[in-house]
């Protein structure tokens, strides 16, 4: 069994809770088609972060999965990039971690978290650029 994986809730239309085991969990794998060696690849569950040309947090509130791109190539005729790779342009998106983790588990997947990063704030004040101490005064010559 994995970790992280002891229960695993899902919810249905009904809003009713039930908890399943990953034992219960029919694995999507054997019936997707998807080839053996694509099954042993590791899946990335990390949450996004914040674009650092803007101050907002938008499409920072949910978790995704993607994997690592295996082998590229440049097309000799077009020059443009490609691949034979078919879960190289997958990213699924989900509101929370554990969904993400369940999704991993039911289709077979190996994967591994990254925790997201939490920004450490000083506290500033507007006033401190005018202030008249030791600590901001700065020599002219």
């Amino acid at each position: 069994m994995l970790p992280g994986t002891e229960e695993i809730v899902i919810k249905d239309q009904a809003t009713s809770v039930e908890i399943v085991s990953p034992d219960e969990l029919v694995p999507v794998c054997e019936l997707s088609g998807i080839p053996k060696e694509q099954l042993l690849r590791v899946a990335n569950i990390y949450k996004p972060s914040a674009n650092a040309m803007q101050s907002g947090t938008d499409n920072t509130h949910y978790w995704c999965i993607a994997f690592d791109t295996q082998e590229r190539w440049e097309n000799p005729l077009m020059g443009w990039t490609s691949s034979a790779d078919p879960l190289a342009n997958l990213s699924l998106k989900f509101d929370t971690k554990n969904e993400a983790i369940a999704f991993a588990v039911k289709s077979g997947w190996q994967y591994e978290v990254e925790e997201p990063h939490t920004a450490k704030f000083k506290a500033k004040s507007y006033a401190a650029n005018f202030s008249w101490d030791k600590k901001t005064r700065v020599a002219t010559k």
